[in-house]
């Protein structure tokens, strides 16, 4: 693997200068690694999911979707009676809206058999350049690495019932951007970097993201803010989240549990 120094600043005037590809598409492979505490549950959990999304970019817009079916999955497994642990993907209806020029994003979430419109602004990490690179689909890219702290959900057995809880969060996030694609789009974090990201490590392999095609044929008229849901703000919708679970959660009685990705 090559090093190289390169700053931001250098890396922004590389782009004025060799600024290309402007429009197109790009397919993603996601791998999201599943773990639970010791116990018969997790046996009965696969090691990890695959899916796959695609990332459509132009006019200094990009939105990103989904692009297989993805649908519950239902695992049980028998020890004194039998424990569900339900598998839920992001809905077909989910994508994610970003506007470059205006630092906007909207999201369209399924959630609870409902769709809800989810408007923020661009939040940007605090990025460092590695000087690392490697190449994607023949595309030379910079490593850039960044620290996050936010929330996650992880689930719990407490007096013999497994829940759903929030808790804090720390997260390594080493990302591939190329500047030969002077667009700041990706699978996450977009609006953030220089140029196209096409691959993502969250805490060392937990989340993957890898490009597996790149195309710079795209329809443009599919690239527009959504609006088929109820629109909140990124607040309400994690507490709508919050009460869609718990009711969820005790409707499949004590012995089920769920494990929600991409959400």
């Amino acid at each position: 693997m090559k090093r190289t120094i390169l700053t931001l600043s250098m890396a922004i005037a590389l782009l004025a200068a060799n600024g290309q590809q402007k429009q197109g598409r790009v397919v993603y492979e996601r791998t999201v690694q599943l773990r639970m505490g010791p116990g018969d549950m997790e046996q009965m959990m696969p090691r990890s999911h695959k899916d796959k999304l695609e990332v459509l970019f132009g006019n200094d817009q990009s939105v990103r979707r989904g692009i297989e079916d993805n649908t519950q999955e239902e695992m049980t497994a028998e020890s004194g009676g039998a424990r569900h642990v339900y598998l839920m993907i992001d809905g077909n209806n989910d994508l994610t809206y970003a506007n470059f020029a205006t630092g906007r994003t909207v999201e369209q979430r399924e959630f609870g058999a409902r769709n809800y419109i989810v408007a923020d602004s661009i939040r940007k990490l605090n990025w460092k350049l590695t000087g690392e690179t490697r190449t994607i689909l023949n595309y030379p890219c910079q490593q850039a690495v960044a620290q996050r702290i936010g929330k996650r959900m992880s689930i719990a057995m407490e007096n013999g019932e497994l829940k759903n809880k929030e808790v804090a969060d720390s997260m390594k996030i080493t990302v591939w951007f190329t500047l030969a694609i002077p667009v700041p789009a990706g699978p996450e974090y977009e609006g953030q970097l220089p140029g196209l990201i096409l691959a993502i490590d969250v805490n060392d392999g937990k989340v993957v993201y890898q490009a597996v095609e790149l195309s710079p044929t795209v329809e443009l008229g599919d690239i527009k803010e959504p609006s088929k849901g109820k629109k909140i703000t990124p607040e309400e919708f994690v507490k709508e989240r919050e009460k869609v679970m718990k009711d969820m959660q005790g409707n499949r009685g004590r012995k089920g549990a769920t494990i929600r990705i991409g959400g």
